[in-house]
């Protein structure tokens, strides 16, 4: 594990305790993080499952949330001003029952880095549409769900 994947996992840890509990509850671990990459992985627990045995859904919305959250947080931390970030809208596609340790991937990262500068530069809203797959590696290389949020960026620095 790198140091920066070390580094986000203590910002997810911290971001989950004071901002949003249910991240913290889920336990989000870092995988890899890159400038093109994150993955996240969330693994199959008793607070993680379904009534059937496979990963809750909302837990695999909190698992896309952060995948793409924190993917942004860097670039938006490098750019030193004060951009907001939401998210807005969710589409997910469920495939198959995940019934294993999910792994959450997003490759967009240099589409959000080209992002967060257009936002800066403009001062206006600018949103991208961030894909994130979820695959459950211990069992098979099959995609579980696919993911589509519209990460918003605007800069408030001059507001």
């Amino acid at each position: 594990m790198t140091s920066r994947s070390v580094k986000t996992n203590r910002l997810i840890r911290q971001f989950g305790i004071l901002k949003v509990p249910l991240i913290w509850y889920c336990r989000p671990k870092v995988i890899e993080h890159t400038d093109e990459k994150i993955e996240i992985k969330i693994a199959l627990k008793r607070r993680t499952r379904n009534h059937l045995g496979s990963m809750y859904f909302g837990v695999l919305a909190v698992g896309a949330d952060i995948t793409g959250g924190f993917l942004a947080m860097d670039p938006i931390k490098e750019s030193g001003r004060n951009i907001t970030l939401i998210f807005k809208d969710f589409k997910a596609d469920f495939l198959k029952r995940p019934e294993g340790d999910v792994h959450f991937i997003c490759n967009d990262g240099i589409a959000v880095r080209e992002l967060v500068k257009k936002a800066t530069e403009s001062g206006e809203r600018h949103n991208y549409k961030l894909n994130i797959e979820a695959s459950v590696p211990s069992l098979s290389t099959d995609i579980v769900a696919k993911f589509e949020l519209t990460l918003s960026l605007k800069d408030k620095t001059n507001n």
